[in-house]
């Protein structure tokens, strides 16, 4: 086999060629949204004027999509941004070989469709040199994420070992990074595969987690992941904007404006996590009977009451809440389930001092009223682990460290994967990790005896399943996303792009028609905790399910961004039903356009000098129900050489205690917020919440950390 670079085709542009991030860099400012070539081509003229891809563009030309309105080619002629897989006349040649046909004239409409779609992701370019995760940001227009792989190959003599890189698993890219005017043009040597298989068969087929699946199949768990719910078909846009040109859609907030569209499909997808039959075996675990006798030597002594349901599909069975617990209600990627990036300078992970917290973010399982936790930490252990407690690799100041299973990433698993098979799906995807995960007793009680903070972009899966959370800005610029203060309301020019959610299409939130919600993008320089933020407009009055927690009593905590006249007067209640009439108002309502100074006499640990000056000032002020930002956590463009460049000593990056509640850990609880002022005008800047236990918060030995 020749050499990857022997093998690059060259292209007309002296664009450089790429390989993967861990290879070398091309001489383009990769990340950078919209190149400009020296012709100034378009990617439809770029293919247009290259006879090796006359084939594709026929297939452009002839594909309509859904609607039959689609016109590919007068897309990639506009202004935009778009990622081309472009397959030679020989990729195509060989396609028409397998189907059996002599031309694309012989194609159906449906072929074209699925070579077309499958070959584009619109909205962002992506160049080889900043990607380094396991797919794209983005799906394709398919609504399909595409799979990315790095395999080493040699030359035909066995020498030079290289890497190359493969998209869905079957098509290597041959040519890379072209610089367009309205993105960037990657020549694959095979069409682009339709990564069609769902999780079920994709589970079923691989044999390192046979012992998995098999309890799997006997909980019923292996048909809820089949894809026949793919689509939610209740689901409906109505005649909303499904992209960003509706003007009635561009929403001011604070000092900009977001462009906001909705999602034209609800889509339902789950992220399994499954141990290996080599971990199993080396717990002792040899069966699915053992593994099922494992689950209730776990479950016994949590839920006792349930210690006769024998029906292995009943959700209170203990073997049935092990494997729940290995399944989330989305479509969660590898840098996507914290707020760890896999760009190539992690930009965004520099936001955080990683050496008083770890990144880490939780989720509700599909284990009833479960909760899972995601850690990555820096140094020596740097990873994904669920269920992982301290920082870094020593113990937290209450003397706590666990490190938890390691998450395999996609180059581990693609490892030990059967040649051609894939661990990313239609409907989702799966990871190996190298212990076993549970939600028993010392998960409960001492992983998880925290504090507790959910960014809102996770607290619906619908959030993450779409896209919506870290949503790719248009402009995001080697790994920092642009400036969003701009109060543009032309929607064809404002590319605060957003997703908004309708009613009743956010899971575990409940309002109605009158309630605007959208999930902004992710500003790393602007005053949100990890760069994402749920903006709420007008009379707004709405319901969320809280993310369940083990037994206890918490204390209730809500973060946002004051001083700002756009934003309202918040209400909250908390209760065990969402029905209002059940719901307790907590303390007086909350006017957030004020700065801390003016709502508790803000100081910054500056001004108050010493430590004991600090905590009793922390002490007074949360006796009042207000509390300071986060330490751990800055906007970028700061540094942590700056003693007041943290949230913690930001006068309007504050917390507002809401109340407290005490549960057994097996009932849902609610949260209410309801708008105060008779305004369309005003908005609720919702950043995160916190539940922190009881231990925690009024612990008499060891103050609550900064962090």
């Amino acid at each position: 086999m020749k050499r990857l670079k022997d093998i690059f085709m060259a292209l007309s542009l002296s664009a450089c060629t790429a390989i993967p991030a861990m290879l070398v860099s091309c001489s383009d400012d990769p990340g950078v949204e919209n190149y400009y070539t020296s012709t100034k081509e378009y990617a439809a003229d770029f293919l247009k004027n290259r006879k090796e891809f006359s084939d594709f563009v026929k297939i452009l030309e002839r594909a309509t999509g859904e609607k039959d309105n689609l016109r590919l080619m007068n897309l990639l002629s506009t202004y935009g941004s778009y990622t081309v897989f472009a397959p030679t006349n020989e990729a195509v040649k060989a396609y028409l070989e397998e189907k059996g046909v002599n031309s694309v004239d012989e194609l159906d409409k449906l072929d074209c469709d699925t070579i077309a779609l499958n070959s584009i992701i619109e909205g962002k370019a992506y160049f080889t040199s900043d990607q380094s995760s396991e797919s794209y940001g983005k799906t394709n227009m398919l609504d399909l994420y595409m799979s990315i792989s790095s395999v080493e190959e040699t030359d035909e003599d066995g020498t030079n070992p290289h890497l190359v890189m493969y998209i869905n698993n079957n098509a290597r890219l041959t040519h890379v990074d072209d610089s367009v005017s309205n993105g960037v043009v990657h020549t694959v040597g095979k069409v682009v595969g339709r990564n069609n298989q769902m999780l079920q068969k994709m589970l079923e087929k691989d044999m390192n987690i046979h012992i998995f699946y098999q309890a799997l199949e006997r909980t019923g768990w292996a048909d809820s992941l089949d894809g026949r719910d793919l689509i939610d078909k209740n689901y409906s846009v109505g005649s909303d904007s499904v992209d960003w040109t509706n003007k009635s859609l561009v929403v001011h907030t604070a000092a900009e404006c977001d462009n906001v569209a909705y999602m034209e499909k609800r889509y339902i997808k789950y992220t399994v996590f499954a141990e290996p039959d080599e971990v199993l075996i080396q717990k002792g675990i040899t069966t699915v009977d053992e593994l099922a006798e494992y689950a209730k030597s776990i479950y016994k002594e949590m839920y006792p009451e349930d210690e006769n349901v024998t029906d292995e599909k009943d959700l209170k069975n203990y073997l049935n809440r092990f494997v729940a617990y290995h399944i989330l209600p989305f479509d969660g990627a590898y840098y996507k389930l914290t707020y760890m990036d896999g760009s190539k300078n992690g930009q965004m992970a520099k936001a955080f001092n990683r050496r008083k917290a770890d990144i880490c973010d939780y989720y509700e399982t599909k284990m009833p009223h479960s909760l899972m936790k995601f850690s990555f930490p820096s140094g020596s252990e740097a990873g994904l682990y669920i269920n992982r407690c301290g920082v870094q690799k020593r113990p937290d100041q209450y003397g706590r460290f666990e490190r938890g299973a390691k998450v395999a990433t996609d180059n581990d698993m693609k490892a030990k994967l059967a040649e051609g098979a894939t661990s990313i799906g239609r409907n989702g995807r799966y990871f190996y990790i190298d212990d076993i995960i549970n939600y028993g007793e010392h998960t409960q009680k001492y992983v998880l005896n925290e504090r507790i903070r959910m960014d809102t972009s996770t607290l619906s899966p619908d959030f993450i399943t779409s896209g919506a959370r870290g949503f790719e800005y248009e402009e995001f610029t080697d790994g920092l996303y642009a400036n969003s203060a701009n109060e543009n309301y032309n929607p064809l020019t404002n590319k605060a792009h957003c997703l908004g959610f309708k009613a009743g299409s956010a899971k575990n939130f409940i309002y109605n028609d009158n309630t605007h919600l959208h999930v902004r993008p992710r500003y790393i320089w602007f005053w949100s905790y990890e760069g994402d933020e749920i903006i709420v407009k007008g009379r707004f009055d709405f319901t969320i399910k809280l993310p369940p927690v083990p037994a206890g009593t918490y204390e209730v905590r809500f973060m946002t961004c004051v001083g700002f006249k756009s934003r309202g007067i918040m209400q909250a209640y908390l209760g065990e039903s969402p029905d209002p009439k059940d719901m307790h108002a907590q303390g007086i309502p909350f006017d957030m356009r004020p700065g801390g100074e003016a709502l508790f006499g803000y100081r910054s640990d500056n001004d108050l000098g010493d430590d004991e000056s600090i905590n009793a000032f922390d002490k007074t002020i949360h006796n009042q129900g207000w509390m300071k930002g986060p330490g751990n956590y800055i906007a970028l463009g700061n540094t942590y050489s700056d003693i007041n460049s943290s949230f913690r000593n930001q006068n309007n990056t504050i917390r507002r205690v809401l109340g407290t509640f005490t549960t057994d850990g097996k009932t849902d609880q609610y949260m209410r917020i309801q708008q105060m002022i008779d305004s369309e005008d005003n908005e609720l800047n919702f950043d995160f919440i916190e539940l922190c236990p009881r231990t925690i918060y009024a612990n008499e030995y060891i103050a609550e950390d900064k962090w």
